[in-house]
């Protein structure tokens, strides 16, 4: 067993780490407080050509594995860009993956490049207000119309809408009532967000703010064949591939919130002084945080083994959903840790504590909760009945 980064990793993370610590904590309490996209971060990092980690060679990227894109991830979020600046690139770092594997040859030729380049902003339309995580029960339905599809239904939570000039949408040809299997009849495009026919609502929310989350209002969107990925009914199949590395990549993101969090606090304890000494010489203070680096590091290591695995084509729902888990909950315990060893000040927006713990805050929910991550352990793991 190798827990050693490879030559190439180390430099990743290095270069990363160099790159994104030139926007420090006001230029995110910046951002977060305006609303308003990190356009500097994301050129930065687009001209240097890391959002094309994992694309393939052929279409402009570097054609990494999961790992170096985790490796990316966490590092942005522990420079203290967390969960806005990971956000920024999330997308096209992975995103794409169902394109890559199952788009036509036109489809990744037109798209793919300008993706890595960082030229083409794009989000992914999944989620709806009234099927939540149950895929399935999606009802945004693409109808035939020719070689067309026109397309009507609402999503929500979507990330970058506001941004984006892409759409990957899934939508339902078939109703679930008419489909053999619940999992039938959905299928998956890759098309543009026409505004004359998309509303894009930006929700109000409690942080992550210089990256949108938003409401989507679709009606008689025409979307052309040539758009749709794969086979018509086959795109449930499609976004599966893609499910274990981005449980490992928002288990990275979180971690690096964690450690930004763990190293402010630190760095607090070191320097605040009450009744004459340095707060950090309290046990009370000192064991939170050794407590937390500790799991921290414990999480590190199953998401390590995750990556390690899908890069492999080894299966690893196991280890990735417990990867995302445990990174999740080590991350706001850290950060909720910052925050309470900065007392009052924690609660300010001065120190930046607030942000990661509001921002930790969102990996135990999103992109599925740790009850459902538990909920998949006990079935596909333990061999319980499902319980949904």
């Amino acid at each position: 067993m190798d827990f050693d980064l490879t030559e190439d990793q180390t430099e990743i993370k290095k270069a990363v780490a160099e790159l994104a610590g030139k926007f420090d904590d006001q230029y995110w309490l910046e951002k977060d407080q305006a609303h308003e996209f990190p356009t500097e971060f994301y050129d930065t990092f687009a001209a240097g050509g890391w959002l094309g980690v994992t694309t393939p060679e052929q279409y402009g990227g570097a054609g990494l594995g999961i790992t170096e894109a985790s490796i990316l991830l966490e590092e942005i979020a522990a420079s203290g860009a967390g969960m806005n600046g990971a956000s920024s690139m999330h997308m096209s770092i992975f995103g794409m993956h169902p394109v890559i594997v199952h788009g036509s040859d036109e489809m990744k030729q037109e798209n793919l490049p300008r993706i890595a380049g960082g030229d083409l902003h794009v989000c992914f339309g999944v989620t709806e207000p009234g099927a939540g995580l149950d895929t399935t029960r999606i009802t945004t339905f693409a109808k035939r119309d020719g070689t067309d599809y026109v397309v009507n239904g609402r999503k929500v939570w979507i990330s970058k809408a506001m941004e984006s000039e892409k759409i990957l949408l899934l939508t339902r040809t078939a109703k679930f009532e008419d489909s053999a299997k619940k999992t039938d009849g959905l299928t998956l495009f890759f098309t543009d967000l026409d505004r004359a026919h998309v509303d894009v609502r930006p929700i109000r929310k409690m942080g992550r703010n210089a990256i949108t989350s938003n409401e989507l209002f679709i009606d008689d969107l025409r979307i052309p064949e040539a758009h749709r990925v794969g086979e018509e009914g086959q795109g449930f199949e499609y976004i599966l591939d893609g499910l274990n590395p981005e449980r490992s990549l928002v288990a990275a993101e979180a971690l690096g919130i964690g450690r930004a969090a763990l190293r402010a606090a630190v760095r607090y304890g070191n320097e605040r002084e009450v009744f004459g000494r340095p707060i950090g010489k309290n046990q009370g203070i000192q064991f939170p945080l050794a407590d937390s680096l500790a799991r921290l590091d414990a999480a590190e290591l199953m998401l390590r083994k995750s990556t390690w695995l899908y890069d492999r084509g080894l299966p690893c729902g196991r280890e990735a959903n417990t990867a995302k888990y445990l990174c999740a909950d080590a991350a706001f315990d850290a950060a909720d840790r910052a925050l309470q060893t900065h007392g009052g000040m924690g609660y300010s927006e001065e120190y930046h504590v607030a942000r990661y713990f509001r921002e930790a805050r969102l990996t135990r929910i999103a992109p599925i909760s740790q009850e459902m991550v538990l909920n998949f352990l006990a079935s596909h793991v333990l061999g319980l009945p499902r319980s949904y």
